[in-house]
């Protein structure tokens, strides 16, 4: 159950450089999770100021 980034994604990037995989980018309006690369570890959620990213 790959992570995802919901929309109280704030854009401040914490996310990004705390993911082993680098599978986390920016998107348009929020940063974005590939789910084909994503290994559930659960990096990007616990840097995350707003709690956005959650798992699938």
């Amino acid at each position: 159950m790959a992570y995802h980034i919901n929309d109280d994604c704030i854009s401040c990037g914490a996310c990004e450089s705390e993911c082993p995989v680098n599978c986390i980018s920016a998107g348009d309006t929020k940063y974005v999770i590939d789910p084909e690369e994503c290994i559930e570890c659960g990096a990007c959620a616990d840097v995350c100021p707003v709690d956005a990213p959650k798992p699938e």
